[in-house]
């Protein structure tokens, strides 16, 4: 295990070091920087959930899942409490990923529509998936200090998946006012005043130096709130990821 993954800067220290994508997933999975998610996600895992009883949940961060090559990157919020925090996998086990993986399979990046577990033979195509904030907080409610803190590992993946990646889709207000200061530290630039979130939002950010520029959109987060209500339909969903990939090259225009 690495060094005090207690402290604060841990996360600093570690995702700056990072060699490759599946090393910084690794650093990743030992962070304790933030003690009220900690505790949080270890008492979620301790108390668990009827309709899991038996499951020995993952309970710690929760690293982002798909190639170290993506050329698409989707930005989510955080893990669920009794989905990524259980399964150990992004957006995996619950009623969002549900619907994510479904679009994701829609339109060819994902060899099946459901995600069930680690170990149900889930493999991405060309996208990747991730979050600004890798442990599942209370009420899904990550404080600011938490996003801050927990920065560094976006920040670290982006400089890593760089050489690749073309187009980004971030779901909701929260991905989208987190992700924006890790973009222009990567090297890309961010418009002044930032682009304000929208569902279907495209932004395209000019790269700061050598390097591809990057399209950026927007969409409503496939949480149970805006699924269950029709505020992001699948054919709402579809249609921003299609044209990500498209941005991305990963589906014909």
């Amino acid at each position: 295990m690495p060094a005090e993954p207690e402290r604060p800067d841990f996360p600093v220290r570690e995702a700056a070091g990072a060699p490759s994508v599946p090393a910084l997933d690794e650093s990743v999975t030992h962070c304790r920087a933030c003690p009220r998610l900690v505790a949080w996600r270890e008492r979620v895992a301790q108390e668990g959930r009827r309709a899991y009883a038996g499951w020995d949940y993952w309970a710690r961060p929760v690293p982002g899942f798909g190639p170290e090559d993506a050329r698409l990157l989707v930005v989510g919020l955080a893990p669920a409490a009794h989905g990524g925090n259980r399964t150990g996998r992004m957006f995996t086990g619950d009623r969002s990923g549900d619907v994510l993986f479904a679009a994701l399979h829609e339109v060819g990046l994902a060899n099946q529509p459901r995600a069930t577990d680690a170990h149900d033979g889930l493999r991405l195509h060309g996208v990747r998936v991730t979050a600004p904030v890798h442990c599942a907080p209370p009420a899904n409610k990550p404080t600011p200090l938490e996003r801050d803190t927990c920065r560094p590992w976006l920040a670290g993946e982006l400089r890593l998946l760089r050489p690749t990646v073309r187009a980004l889709v971030v779901l909701g207000a929260f991905g989208w006012q987190a992700v924006l200061p890790v973009l222009s530290a990567a090297g890309w630039t961010v418009p002044r005043p930032r682009p304000a979130f929208a569902h279907g939002a495209r932004v395209t950010l000019a790269a700061t130096g050598a390097g591809p520029d990057l399209a950026l959109f927007g969409c409503y987060h496939v949480s149970q709130r805006n699924t269950f209500t029709g505020r992001l339909t699948p054919a709402m969903l579809t249609d921003v990821l299609s044209r990500a990939a498209e941005a991305a090259g990963l589906r014909a225009p």
